[in-house]
């Protein structure tokens, strides 16, 4: 299972729309999206506009792969999980948050394991085809990578 989150302050229509648009020609993969209060409505995938934390906390459990903003939160709970995660930054020129500072936080995250970072709606799609195809999905595989030592480090880097 997919799980789509935009976290819990702005609505993110570009990753909505496009992953919707993509999942119209993968019935065969299930998405779910926690939208926000997003002005664009989903047609190809099962969604809801917020998600209360035990729902979220299930859903994010019982996926394969994570799609989000640049969310910490989101972050720090794929990594600690153990589950591969696409990030797309929100984007201040398109009006998608107040500055930049969500590229700034996928700097940091360019060269982990379980993260893959794209800027714009083609990487977004092509990158999670080429991750579906290469079947990057083994979490199993993934989990050993990941250190608690990591998981503090990284807490520790946000939180300063």
């Amino acid at each position: 299972m997919i799980f789509v989150s935009v976290g819990s302050q702005l609505p993110f229509d570009r990753l909505i729309k496009t992953i919707d648009d993509w999942a119209a020609t993968h019935q065969n993969e299930t998405v779910f999206a926690q939208i926000g209060n997003s002005s664009f409505i989903p047609q190809n995938i099962e969604f809801c506009e917020t998600i209360d934390p035990i729902n979220y906390s299930k859903r994010i459990k019982d996926a394969d792969l994570i799609i989000a903003h640049a969310g910490t939160g989101t972050i720090i709970t794929a990594l600690e999980l153990g589950i591969p995660l696409l990030i797309m930054p929100r984007l201040a020129e398109k009006g998608e948050h107040r500055n930049n500072h969500q590229l700034a936080t996928v700097k940091r995250f360019l060269n982990f394991p379980l993260i893959k970072v794209v800027e714009d709606e083609t990487l977004l799609l092509s990158t999670l085809n080429q991750m579906l195809k290469d079947k990057t999905l083994n979490t199993d595989k993934v989990k050993t990578t990941v250190s608690e030592k990591l998981i503090t480090t990284i807490k520790n880097f946000i939180s300063e």
